[in-house]
């Protein structure tokens, strides 16, 4: 099966997963391939030059696929006239509530305005939350269908700690410095902190891993969120996690069992709630044992590869 994949950018969170879905692909038989296109290297022109840019060049291409994926809404428009049997967007977030939190209103009205046209050039949409496919479901009656985003636990071998040059609490924080990431509500109790707080927001992922190892607990104080791949690595780490109860986090976070949810814009709950994982070591193990097992039996390749390919499958049949 040919697919060819089209993403703004191939790292972060769904760019990132849009390469390991291609990896595992291709080790199964799939004839996969990114499309790479250039954008403007600047902060509120980097999606739209990459719309325009990756569609002109789809309008030239004569190469036929028979699936062409595109990963988040600026991939849509190259998706459109990709010469494919059929169509896939995905969308990890509701994307005009990402934009509402990081762009201008007037810019956040036009997404509103389009989004729901834009979805609906797809055969099939695809999201990795419960949450996102209800609200879409909500808002404009579109159907997406469910898959999570699996971890690839074989690309932890080597990952070492990283070794602390004191015996103090490392807390860490993993994600963009971005308004919707909520890395402001944490710098402003970081002196409640009974620890050190490392932040980790542009950090090479290796390197992120081996900090995330070495720490006591993982925090995401998220304002709005999907389900963040580095909860599912701080599972497989047995890194206790505190995290808002927003988006589709709850869906892999349960209270006082995987993790500990607060809400979001609470500061003070989300100091107590850390400084509770660094006081009580042996409850903080509980949870995180706990996670791992959740994450073994439900969020790995091992798990989830054969609904991959059993979507592609039935998609190319229809």
């Amino acid at each position: 099966m040919k697919i060819l994949f089209i993403a703004p950018r191939y790292s972060g969170g769904i760019g990132g997963h849009a390469v390991r879905v291609a990896e595992k692909l291709r080790e199964n038989g799939f004839d996969i391939k990114l499309m790479d296109a250039p954008k403007i290297p600047i902060k509120n022109l980097k999606n739209p030059s990459f719309a325009v840019l990756s569609t002109i060049k789809a309008i030239l291409s004569r190469e036929k696929f028979d699936v062409v994926h595109a990963f988040n809404v600026p991939s849509a428009f190259a998706m459109r006239y990709v010469k494919a049997k059929k169509k896939v967007l995905s969308v990890h977030g509701v994307y005009s509530e990402q934009i509402s939190s990081i762009h201008s209103d007037a810019t956040s009205s036009v997404v509103n305005l389009v989004e729901s046209r834009i979805l609906k050039w797809a055969d099939k949409l695809t999201t990795n939350s419960r949450d996102v496919q209800k609200i879409y479901k909500e808002k404009y009656g579109l159907d997406f269908e469910y898959l999570l985003g699996p971890i690839d636990i074989e690309k932890f071998k080597g990952i070492e700690a990283v070794k602390s040059d004191t015996n103090e609490n490392q807390v860490i924080y993993i994600g963009r410095d971005s308004p919707e990431k909520g890395i402001d509500i944490l710098k402003s109790i970081e002196k409640q902190i009974k620890g050190k707080v490392v932040y980790c927001t542009n950090v090479e992922w290796k390197k992120a891993m081996s900090i995330l190892k070495s720490s006591n607990v993982l925090v995401l104080p998220s304002r709005i969120e999907s389900i963040p791949n580095v909860i599912k690595e701080a599972f497989f780490l047995k890194v206790p996690v505190v995290a808002t109860n927003v988006g589709g986090i709850p869906e892999i976070v349960t209270h006082g069992k995987t993790g500990l949810l607060v809400p979001p814009n609470e500061p003070q709950s989300l100091a107590d709630s850390i400084n509770h994982l660094l006081e009580n070591k042996e409850y903080a193990k509980k949870l995180a044992d706990a996670a791992y097992e959740f994450l073994i039996n439900n969020l790995t390749w091992d798990i989830l590869l054969p609904k991959y390919i059993k979507f592609y499958e039935d998609l190319v049949k229809e």
